[in-house]
């Protein structure tokens, strides 16, 4: 309390006494033993209403221990599972997470993890293992606490930074319990394989394959590539102990359109135990067009580079960078053209654009020449001032031309454009808003326009470059950021006419990624229904059974997981329930899961792990060793803490009560005898 309060107490305090006075000694002619009670209780009535009224703020100081924790995370994927040790994990976890000692020491938490950090019971199914980012989720969740970690795992990581990497950021302890065999086996695997997802007709496709080989002994091995039987390519390899990798670069040709399935396959060694890594399936989509795109400017910036780079990173599609006098003779090749920043050397541009009823996206910035482009086009007018504006993106969930998945604009760094009163024509629709000091706008950022037959798309900002280095920060992949170019070039560089179901999926599923099937439904306007019902049947080519699942609203589009299909060739047709709307198509899911390929646990990168840690790495069979040196550690001791509580006086309740009470021990005192 304040000194001011303790003033205002004290003067309460002599209000009261002499309010008591007054009544009781000098107005009442009763006997004093009376008037001293009377004046005692009438004291303390006023007091504590007085009392009351100046309302003190009295703080109460309690003291408690607090518990470290201990953070208990678990591999749930499927390489546990191949390794034979989901049993043992699963009796494992559950010891730890139970133990007595340990609960009266620590506040024991426990997690799982796959491709990413969750609190779900262990089944052992994932595909996907991100030791990584687990780490780094923890991290984020117990940066200011004391949490020792003990990681149940085989440390075998299949997607995702090094985790080793990661764990040196991590702050706290941590204790890796190893699973599986740590015994080293002569072994032969195809590690890793890479092809581009599409080629072209009558083209030869690149292929990269690269071959391990863990053993003593000096052996040769025939790598070879089939396609429905028939061998397309053959090589023999050979290994020693000093010489245990071979790195192949081929080319294989492309005879026809559509999805080609290849087995990768290096011949096994006698008595080798794990024979599943010897084989590698992949596909390759042989598409017989493409989309060649120009991107116009007459400025050097790294916007240009970062649409290029996004653009091709779909080999369907191809981006040429060119000056405006460049165009000239070459604008029947390009199904889209870009303009980047426009001023009058563009003027001929517009000229040919409109006269071969070209797609176009344009990108303003703060070097565009404002009073040219709004003579040039009719989509929209800016009144243009000198003065530049920072605008953040964020997404319209209505938006219906093409199926948009939220990259986590908020988090992206403003695009900067010049400031002005902006008009746009009919026919546009906002994909981005603007975003001003955190305050959304229903100003378009990035809009499309659909006249007739032709499409457009104008972004009103620069400084793209940083929204592709966001998104890696955020995703650790440029990919997300390059999927969302890419479908806005594709839906620019087509003319078909817009249809009221619209598909998003993948022509193939490699068997270690997400698959999933996305679909719009739109109303007879082409404005987004999210009342539809739509559900997919799917039918195996193979086995001839049928599948039936429903297709769940997620924001502005329908989502269906395929990832329980077994590996086959799909048809499928999607349908709505409520009214006349579908569409068919194909995919294939490839018999390949990544977590098979392990034969032993990397004991070698969980003792790194340990060490760089400040931990201690523990085997399944003297796990109770990491118990007891937990239960001993002094770095580990509960911490005494305060709280401090600040309540007013007129919450006290009780305090009315106790007012109440001396009032009417004072009235009835005085009505005994005979006083009132």
């Amino acid at each position: 309390m304040t000194t001011q309060t303790y003033l205002y107490i004290i003067l309460a305090g002599v209000t009261a006494l002499l309010a008591a006075l007054f009544l009781y000694k000098y107005k009442s002619k009763s006997a004093l033993k009376h008037n001293a009670l009377f004046a005692f209780l009438r004291f303390l009535s006023v007091f504590l209403i007085l009392l009351l009224l100046i309302n003190p703020q009295i703080e109460n100081t309690s003291y408690y221990n607090e518990k470290p924790n201990l953070v208990l995370v678990t591999d749930n994927s499927n390489s546990i599972q191949q390794l034979k040790q989901q049993n043992k994990t699963l009796a494992l976890t559950n010891n730890i997470a139970t133990n007595k000692a340990l609960n009266e020491r620590f506040n024991v938490v426990s997690y799982s993890f796959n491709n990413q950090l969750s609190t779900d019971s262990l089944n052992f199914k994932s595909k996907q293992t991100n030791i990584s980012k687990a780490l780094n989720d923890l991290k984020q969740i117990y940066k200011n606490t004391v949490s020792p970690t003990i990681l149940i795992t085989d440390g075998n990581q299949t997607v995702g930074s090094d985790y080793q990497y990661s764990a040196k950021n991590y702050k706290q302890n941590i204790y890796p319990i190893t699973v599986g065999d740590t015994t080293v086996y002569d072994d032969i695997k195809l590690s890793t394989l890479n092809v581009n997802k599409y080629a072209y007709l009558k083209n030869k496709f690149p292929v990269e394959a690269i071959v391990n080989y863990n053993g003593d002994a000096k052996v040769t091995k025939q790598f070879s590539v089939s396609v429905k039987g028939k061998v397309v390519y053959k090589k023999a390899l050979a290994f020693t102990k000093a010489e245990n990798s071979q790195v192949l670069r081929f080319e294989l040709p492309t005879t026809k359109v559509g999805v080609q399935t290849y087995v990768a396959h290096i011949s096994t060694l006698d008595n080798e135990k794990n024979t599943k890594n010897n084989t590698k399936n992949f596909a390759i989509e042989v598409v017989d067009d493409s989309t060649k795109v120009a991107i116009v400017s007459t400025l050097l910036h790294p916007d240009l580079g970062v649409l290029k780079k996004a653009i091709e990173s779909n080999k369907q599609r191809k981006a040429v960078i060119l000056k405006p006098n460049e165009l000239k003779n070459q604008i029947n090749t390009f199904q889209l053209v870009i303009l980047y920043q426009p001023n009058n050397q563009f003027n001929y541009v517009f000229q040919l654009l409109k006269k071969e009823n070209t797609n176009t996206f344009t990108i303003t910035g703060t070097k565009t020449d404002w009073d040219f482009l709004n003579k040039s086009n009719n989509l929209f007018d800016l009144e243009a001032t000198n003065q530049t504006e920072d605008y953040q993106a964020n997404l319209n969930t209505g938006y219906s031309s093409f199926i948009v998945q939220d990259l986590d604009f908020n988090s992206f760094p403003p695009l900067k454009s010049t400031f002005g009163t902006l008009e746009l024509k009919d026919n546009y629709q906002s994909l981005l808003y603007k975003s001003v000091n955190g305050i959304s706008t229903q100003e378009p950022l990035l809009a499309t326009f659909e006249i007739n037959s032709q499409r457009h798309a104008v972004l009103f900002g620069e400084n793209l470059w940083k929204w592709r280095s966001q998104s890696f920060i955020n995703k650790q992949s440029f990919g997300s950021f390059d999927d969302f170019v890419g479908k806005l070039v594709q839906y620019l560089a087509s003319k078909q006419r817009k249809q009221r179901l619209t598909l998003d999926y993948n022509s193939f599923y490699d068997g270690a990624t997400n698959a999933t099937l996305n679909a719009q439904a739109f109303n007879k306007n082409y404005e987004f229904d999210a009342n539809q019902n739509l559900s997919i049947v799917i039918k195996d080519k193979v086995s001839k059974e049928t599948t039936t699942l429903p297709l769940i609203l997620n924001n502005s589009y329908y989502q269906v997981d395929l990832s329980t299909l077994k590996p086959s060739k799909y048809s499928f047709t999607v349908s709505s329930n409520t009214e006349k709307l579908s569409k068919s198509g194909q995919f294939e899911i490839l018999d390949y899961n990544i977590e098979a390929q392990f034969t032993n646990a990397n004991v070698t990168k969980l003792r790194q792990v340990a060490t760089d840690s400040k931990g201690e790495v523990f085997f399944t069979e003297n796990y109770e060793n990491l118990i007891t040196k937990l239960s001993e550690d002094k770095r580990y001791l509960p911490i005494q803490k305060s709280t401090t509580k600040t309540e007013s006086l007129i919450d006290w309740y009780y305090i009315l009560f106790l007012i109440t009470l001396i009032i009417a021990i004072e009235w009835f005192l005085r009505k005994y005898k005979g006083l009132i």
